[in-house]
């Protein structure tokens, strides 16, 4: 059972087909109407063209505009998975993993997740996955120097052919090398997409072709016997390479390809923008393979006992089609209404079947799921309100989620709102069917499904800045750990409830008109019993800036100081073999403050990037750890480049 509470300023974003929805955006977003930068598009020496019409459509059909500012929103960004990860905490080598410092879920989920979670962070979903409308071809280049050897890059462009055909192509590649012995990065995500709509407004298609591979040295962390040597600080130590790890020979990797449409055609459609009454037919169509692999040249007591001594080699795929077909009613006096019904052909699974003690495990967990499901939207004096539900009718896995939401705008300074949601699902895919060639890592289940209940509050304010609060009750949660003689992870599931408490503040402070100071500080309370769901119970992150115009307004400069830090708790450890995170109750890691000095730079539509990461390192002490046995990064400089491209 849960609670949210937001505090920010609100903007208005246009959906493809004229109508209006209401976003937050945290303070100081550059996407702000109050940037002149972000209006204007002079410096861009096409005065043809503003920069609003430059459109980023989301999967929801939500949309923004190229943003080409400099703010701290973007420093937070500026990183692998170009998004804010203040709730994450990186491992030591870019491309690694990441330890989470929250808990999210998602809310509308009826189908199980694909195993490997913790490969999954740079894995591009369907609602990741951006369409575009340019009045001019747009080019964007990202670039940020790597760990010793290897960079990061993520190009992309997009064109429209005619006001109504676009296409966009992008690629993101990384390969660092990494400061420790076995832990290089190489992954890639191609994205491909295509939008379309007729001249008269009635026939609207976006489709996306996304192939991703996501490869990963694996040394299962520095040997125990070598922790003392990190902790000490002795320069003999400082080249990390000399650190012993628990193995040299070991690779995961990830890899999907996704094939998406989504249209609709408007069968009634109204000419009189004051009065609507519009009748629309929806349909999804995607397909999805993926698999997951874990390679080890020669057996190792690390993970137990194994099958085979040499080439050691773990294999699982998931093939999902997916179908669905909805009706969409739009009125004045009855609001926005949705009924769709969904169809879901997957196959989970290995290529043979495995005997182990006498005990049968399959080798597939295939089948056929129908849903039903439906959203409901309507403005009422100013209240906007949100709900959907859904629920699998027909197949072997039961799943349900009902949600809701309420907003209100009190004026241009303050917005409240509210929200309840509900899910139900099997857990996911490697709780209830697992093979390795490792005997310890074979199981089947038959866990009951995971419920999730929350509700929320949220207050957007000006004055204030962006606060949200959440209370989550979560009843039969599955978790990962270490048990029995062997101390080896195995699947579990609690019949105890967990009750979690998140309360995250944002805001920013401008002073002596140049000075800036930015907040984001999050308090979490976990109630559990049997301490399977453990979190810090307090995390921050503080940045202090000094902007200014330089060289008659050509160059702006932003440097600044940021502190981040989280108390002591009980840190997930993490498995190279699943790719997963377990629980481990043993010792406490946390409690290590960090400080990055960054420098960043806008010349025309160049940013520059410049940062000192975790430059108190060396007198702070060496007990900065990411996950048990897996160092946190030692201080390091950085380079990177965002370049935007108006033709």
């Amino acid at each position: 059972f849960c609670v949210n509470i937001v505090v920010a300023e609100t903007k208005p974003t246009i959906t493809r087909d004229g109508s209006v929805n209401q976003t937050n955006t945290i303070y100081g977003d550059s996407l702000s109407k109050r940037s002149s930068e972000s209006t204007s598009i002079k410096d861009i020496k096409n005065f043809d063209a503003k920069i609003e019409q430059y459109l980023i459509i989301s999967e929801s059909n939500d949309t923004t505009y190229v943003d080409t500012t400099l703010t701290i929103q973007k420093e937070y960004k500026f990183n692998y998975l170009r998004r804010d990860n203040f709730e994450l905490l990186p491992f030591s080598n870019v491309g690694q993993t990441y330890n989470s410092l929250s808990y999210t879920y998602k809310r509308d989920a009826l189908m199980p997740l694909f195993g490997a979670r913790a490969r999954h962070f740079n894995y591009m979903e369907i609602e990741d996955i951006n369409y575009y409308e340019v009045p001019t071809p747009f080019t964007e280049l990202y670039y940020k120097t790597a760990f010793k050897q290897g960079q990061q890059l993520d190009a992309f462009f997009t064109v429209n052919t005619s006001k109504q055909l676009n296409f966009s192509i992008a690629y993101k590649g990384l390969r660092s090398l990494g400061k420790y012995q076995h832990i290089l990065t190489s992954t890639g995500n191609f994205r491909f997409t295509t939008s379309y709509k007729t001249k008269n407004n009635r026939y609207f298609a976006n489709a996306h072709i996304v192939m991703q591979d996501l490869f990963n040295e694996e040394n299962g962390g520095v040997r125990d016997d070598n922790l003392p040597f990190f902790e000490s600080g002795d320069p003999e130590f400082k080249d990390r390479a000399v650190l012993a790890v628990n193995f040299e020979d070991a690779d995961n990797i990830l890899k999907g390809k996704r094939f998406h449409l989504d249209q609709h055609y408007y069968l009634v459609k109204s000419k009189d923008s004051l009065v609507k009454n519009m009748l629309r037919i929806n349909n999804i169509i995607s397909f999805e393979d993926k698999y997951y692999e874990f390679n080890q040249d020669a057996e190792n007591e690390f993970f137990g006992e194994a099958f085979q001594s040499r080439g050691l080699r773990d294999r699982v795929t998931l093939e999902s089609f997916t179908a669905e077909l909805g009706l969409n009613y739009v009125n004045n006096i009855i609001g926005n209404v949705t009924f769709n019904v969904g169809y879901n052909n997957y196959n989970y699974g290995y290529d043979k079947v495995a005997l182990i003690d006498n005990n049968y495990i399959t080798n597939r967990l295939k089948g056929d799921i129908v849903s039903v499901g439906g959203q409901y939207n309507k403005t009422i004096r100013g209240f906007k309100l949100h709900a959907e539900a859904g629920l699998n009718v027909i197949g072997d896995f039961d799943g349900n989620y009902i949600s809701g939401n309420m907003s209100y705008k009190l004026n241009d300074k303050l917005s409240v709102g509210a929200e309840a949601s509900h899910n139900s699902r099997a857990p996911n895919y490697n709780y209830q069917l697992y093979q390795s060639v490792y005997k310890n890592y074979n199981w089947q289940t038959n866990f009951n499904n995971t419920e999730t209940q929350q509700l929320g509050f949220n207050i957007n304010s000006k004055l204030l800045g962006m606060v949200s609060a959440n209370f989550t009750t979560i009843n039969d949660y599955t978790y990962f750990m270490k048990e029995g003689a062997d101390d080896l992870v195995k699947p579990f599931q609690t019949d105890q409830s967990i009750s979690y408490v998140k309360v995250k503040w944002e805001k920013g402070f401008n002073f002596l008109r140049k000075f800036s100071l930015y907040n984001t500080i999050m308090f979490q309370n976990v109630q559990d019993d049997g301490m399977v769901f453990n979190l810090p119970e307090l995390t921050t992150r503080n940045t202090l800036m000094y902007s200014n115009r330089f060289f008659k307004n050509a160059l702006f400069l932003q440097t600044g100081l940021t502190f981040s830090y989280f108390t002591n708790y009980k840190m997930d450890g993490y498995d190279p073999l699943l790719a997963e995170f377990y629980v481990q109750n043993n010792q406490d890691y946390g409690n290590f403050p960090r400080f990055d000095f960054f420098v960043n730079a806008k010349i025309s539509q160049i940013r520059i990037y410049l940062k000192a990461e975790h430059f108190n390192s060396a007198w702070t002490g060496y007990d900065f750890y990411s996950a048990p046995n897996y160092p946190y990064r030692d201080f390091t400089v950085r380079f990177g480049v965002v370049w935007n491209f108006f033709l």
